[in-house]
């Protein structure tokens, strides 16, 4: 996996003020000049070097079934880790933040790609040599392994999964999914759209294993599915990142800025201690 380190920060100031600037320049008659002093100049803001779908809002897209970093609860909210973390850039930067409904994971990188729907992909995302030919990725928040998965009563071994009657789920578009290509070819992959599904159908005996992100196999396995097991922890080593329009350098800038903050301030580990129950990940 290819971690990116751009660390090229600018100071981000907000679009409103210099709109309102320019638009006291505009009034169809001579304005007073008032003579530039250092104060003054010191005081004027710049408009910020990137564009947003929405002014003043950071518009996020994911895949809304990957808990504990994105996911809908009981009463409807989209919550989880990379909510909190993408709030948390969001006040950084002075704006607020909204979710599109969800997506299926291998459209996302397509939506961020093409423009005009959102800004950013916070999805518990891997970088990879092949969404980098697509989008660009701030520095990582977060590692991650693999996980393979099977039911807790399974004698089975990671070589007795490579065969061909042996069914074997995860998430299309996914690592996972990539993992299972090159190291179980003989095995029968089954991609699918939605995580809790794959778990499920591995309960229910239609999968005979699973192999998902290790952080979202852990906790669901502690709060949904006691019933299943990771038989492999695989280290994958992957790094976990937000994806950003190439065409939108100003805003991968500012969102590297926002995350070196969060680690310096604390508040990183606030969050990791608050949805993984520990900051030693």
């Amino acid at each position: 996996m290819t971690s990116m380190n751009r660390r090229n920060f600018v100071k981000i100031a907000g679009a409103a003020g210099a709109a309102a600037l320019l638009a006291g320049c505009d009034n169809g008659g001579d304005a007073e000049q008032t003579p530039a002093t250092d104060d003054t100049a010191d005081d004027t803001p710049d408009e910020a070097p990137y564009t947003l779908v929405k002014e003043g809002v950071l518009t996020n897209v994911a895949e809304l079934g990957f808990s504990p970093f994105e996911y809908i609860d009981e009463d409807g909210n989209t919550v989880g880790f990379d909510v909190d973390l993408s709030n948390a850039i969001a006040e950084k930067l002075g704006l607020t933040c909204e979710w599109l409904p969800n997506q299926a994971f291998d459209t996302l990188v397509p939506t961020i790609e093409q423009g005009g729907k959102a800004d950013i992909c916070i999805a518990g995302m891997t970088i990879t040599d092949d969404r980098l030919e697509h989008v660009d990725f701030s520095d990582p928040y977060l590692n991650s392994n693999q996980a393979l998965i099977v039911s807790a009563s399974s004698d089975a071994t990671t070589e007795s999964l490579n065969a061909e009657e042996i069914q074997i789920a995860c998430q299309t578009g996914t690592t996972g999914d990539e993992w299972i290509q090159e190291n179980l070819p003989n095995a029968t992959r089954v991609p699918l759209s939605d995580v809790t599904a794959g778990m499920m159908g591995v309960s229910t005996g239609s999968y005979q294993a699973m192999v998902i992100d290790l952080p979202v196999a852990q906790n669901m396995l502690a709060q949904s599915f006691s019933d299943l097991k990771i038989l492999e922890e695989i280290p994958t080593g992957e790094q976990y990142a937000i994806a950003v329009s190439k065409d939108n350098p100003g805003l991968l800038d500012a969102i590297n800025d926002a995350l070196a903050q969060i680690e310096e301030d604390g508040t990183m580990d606030e969050l990791k201690q608050k949805w993984f129950g520990t900051t030693d990940i």
